[in-house]
């Protein structure tokens, strides 16, 4: 483990003045001909756009080409630019190290390449500055984000974090992207049970981020892939293979002190709000009317409105289909008092035999009506229609209340 006296005695020190509200990260290795341009644009983007004091930390771990004197010579000529040296590679060696000694707030780390559009930057510090999210991330797998790179990354990088989802339970979408940010009091609390010294750092602070309750912000980026990347996908690869076995292991022997953590920095859970007494028969009948009229007027006005394009039962179909899920929710909800996602599924499922029924009647009714009459009347279909939802209704009553009252407490 580095902690800050590996830092500090790696020859760093704080810039003198304001104290930092933010401090960038940039690990390097081996970057002595982009770290100058990429650098110096950073550092104009968080003066010109960034409302907020700020550091730039440039964390060289063991670069053996001339990356060292270009970081101390940038150090030299910006205000707010640091240098942070280790004898040892691997990025999450750095970043821990610098994490761990920085003065901010707020920490957040960033790819040399600087393959992320900076105007996420604002908003990916913005909700932990305001207290409102514990960590941070851009995503490049968001519907909004805009991304440029080959077809091997992607399948790579979607197929990594599906197995994230399906190894460990992970629920934030992108766990590699090289833009992310953590408040400092968490990163106190999170750093010293994190064991990946390289690219799984931070997959493993973000799995056990989430196992402690904390509030992870996803940002959708825009993104364009860097053809130079010295990343090793293979070795990477495996490297991150290994990484999610090891953490898998430690969260299914319980070895990881996960309860504490949450104890000390998990956001409390939701008081849900006073169970709902679920109101008599004569109110159930007159609230499931009510809804029940809402929904055969929304129906009649859907079936009328394609009726001339689809036809009749297509028409039917339509109508009846998206009314009966409406219905289903408004009934849920304010017929028999029923909130929250519990037995949902089994709710709608019923709802949809209802459905069913309701659909073999009212389009029987109508099969039966042109069987009679070649060519009835618009009002007569109405009123066949009307007439048949009036028996769906009664039976879609007597289903609803057996799944949503008699199994309230399954």
């Amino acid at each position: 483990m580095i902690d800050t006296t590996e830092a500090r005695a790696a020859g760093w020190s704080p810039s003198a003045g304001q104290a930092p509200v933010l401090d960038v990260v940039i690990p390097v290795y081996n970057e002595e001909t982009d770290l100058g341009p990429c650098v110096r644009r950073l550092h104009t983007h968080l003066r010109e756009h960034v409302p907020y004091p700020f550091r730039i930390t440039i964390a060289d771990n063991a670069s053996v080409d001339g990356t060292l004197d270009v970081a101390r010579s940038l150090a030299t000529d910006l205000a707010g630019v640091e240098v942070l040296h280790l004898e040892a590679k691997g990025r999450g060696r750095a970043l821990r190290a610098a994490w761990s000694a920085s003065p901010a707030p707020v920490l957040v780390y960033m790819d040399v390449d600087l393959s992320t559009d900076l105007a996420a930057l604002l908003p990916l510090v913005a909700p932990l500055i305001s207290g409102h999210s514990d960590l941070a991330i851009g995503t490049r797998l968001a519907r909004a984000s805009r991304v440029v790179r080959g077809a091997k990354r992607e399948v790579i990088s979607r197929g990594y974090n599906l197995l994230l989802r399906g190894a460990l339970a992970a629920r934030f979408s992108d766990a590699q992207c090289g833009f992310k940010a953590i408040r400092a009091d968490v990163a106190a609390r999170l750093l010293p049970l994190v064991r990946d010294t390289g690219w799984f750092f931070d997959t493993e602070l973000l799995v056990l981020a989430q196992r402690a309750g904390l509030r992870i912000h996803e940002v959708p980026v825009d993104w364009v892939d860097d053809p130079d990347s010295r990343v090793d996908v293979l070795a990477t690869a495996l490297a991150d293979l290994r990484g999610i076995g090891r953490l898998g292991r430690a969260l299914v022997t319980g070895s990881l002190p996960l309860r504490q953590l949450r104890e000390q920095v998990g956001r409390a859970p939701l008081v849900p709000p006073p169970a709902r007494v679920p109101a008599g028969l004569p109110r159930q009948l007159a609230r499931f009317a009510v809804v029940g009229v809402a929904s055969t007027v929304a129906y009649l006005l859907l079936y009328v409105s394609v009726r001339g394009v689809l036809g009749a039962q297509p028409a039917n179909l339509l109508a009846l289909l998206i009314t009966a899920v409406a219905n289903t929710a408004a009934n849920r909800r304010l017929t028999f008092g029923v909130t929250g996602r519990r037995h949902a599924g089994r709710h709608h499922l019923q709802g949809l035999v209802a459905f069913g029924l309701g659909l073999a009647l009212t389009s029987g009714s109508l099969a039966l009506l042109h069987a009679v009459v070649v060519a009835p009347a618009r009002v007569v279909e109405l009123v066949v229609l009307v007439a048949a939802n009036l028996a769906a209704t009664v039976l879609r009553f007597v289903l609803l209340r057996y799944a949503m009252h008699h199994r309230r407490g399954g």
